[in-house]
């Protein structure tokens, strides 16, 4: 349990970084600070006792005058897809800014938790260069175990498998698949399915990753600790269990067909995924009739 400490949470307003405030502000002891730019984040994600400063990674120097203990950073851009008419966006969030994230812990002593990719684990043959947000992840999971070797800073890194769940973005080209599918279920629209829907993905609930952050951030040290649910589904069989229309849409660069998992590294800090897609969707139908 993470108590006395003061935390930063780089996309603290966010959809993960909210759910992960949410949970470090019950234990009291602790003082808790977001950095978000409002990228995707929103002010509607604010939680009560913790405290938001508005500014860009990049200027975290400037921005952060005090000593956190611990640094969670999630705050990147993240969607694949939309990364090649992006990368300007991703130069700026996923390299200069995280960069300077890690200046700013080598400089102040501060262990890190970094939110990697799974991109990284893609099964396609281009691996991570399948896209500019992949090849970005990837090179700052490098750039952190050197920073490891070469400055002795203290750091976890984790991998996220294809979060769902509250405060997810439902709109936009931001969207997350689940929340997507949710809303035009609710709308009586068709659910849109990228070619070929064979793609598979390891459809993890926010909760269980919140769980994984908080032990990480207690105890993990060094890189591979996967936060997924080890049963994976295809596209297709996520929107069948749904129920109704599904209108196919045409094959998009950087969708990788699946990606290999190995969550053992959490495993050994007692974690598990608890909350199975299936029954999210299924209670989720369920509530709509």
């Amino acid at each position: 349990m993470l108590k006395n400490i003061n935390i930063l949470v780089t996309g603290g307003a966010g959809f993960i970084g909210s759910n992960l405030i949410e949970s470090l502000v019950k234990e009291e002891s602790n003082k808790v600070y977001s950095l978000d730019n409002y990228f995707t984040g929103s002010k509607e994600n604010h939680i009560k006792g913790a405290t938001y400063i508005k500014g860009s990674t990049k200027d975290i120097d400037k921005l952060i005058n005090f000593k956190p203990d611990l640094i969670y950073h999630l705050g990147e851009y993240s969607r694949v897809e939309q990364s090649f008419t992006d990368i300007e966006t991703v130069w700026e969030y996923n390299t200069l800014g995280t960069f300077q994230v890690f200046e700013f812990c080598r400089k102040h002593n501060i262990k890190v938790v970094y939110a990697g990719s799974s991109t990284k684990f893609s099964t396609d043959e281009i691996g991570k260069n399948m896209s500019p947000y992949a090849f970005a992840k990837a090179t700052n999971t490098e750039l952190l175990q050197n920073y490891g070797k070469w400055f002795s800073v203290k750091y976890a890194i984790t991998y996220f498998y294809n979060v769902y769940g509250p405060r997810e973005i439902s709109e936009g080209k931001y969207a997350t698949l689940i929340a997507i599918f949710k809303k035009k279920i609710e709308e009586g629209k068709p659910l849109t399915v990228v070619s070929p829907g064979t793609q598979k993905r390891n459809f993890t609930h926010v909760s269980d990753i919140v769980k994984g952050l908080l032990l990480v951030g207690e105890r993990g040290e060094g890189d591979g600790y996967g936060l997924g649910t080890p049963e994976s589904h295809s596209i297709l069989e996520i929107a069948k269990m749904f129920g109704g229309k599904i209108e196919m849409l045409p094959e998009r660069k950087g969708n990788r067909k699946g990606s290999t998992i190995d969550i053992s590294k959490a495993r050994e800090l007692g974690w598990e995924s608890k909350t199975k897609i299936e029954d999210y969707i299924k209670d989720f139908v369920e509530n709509l009739k």
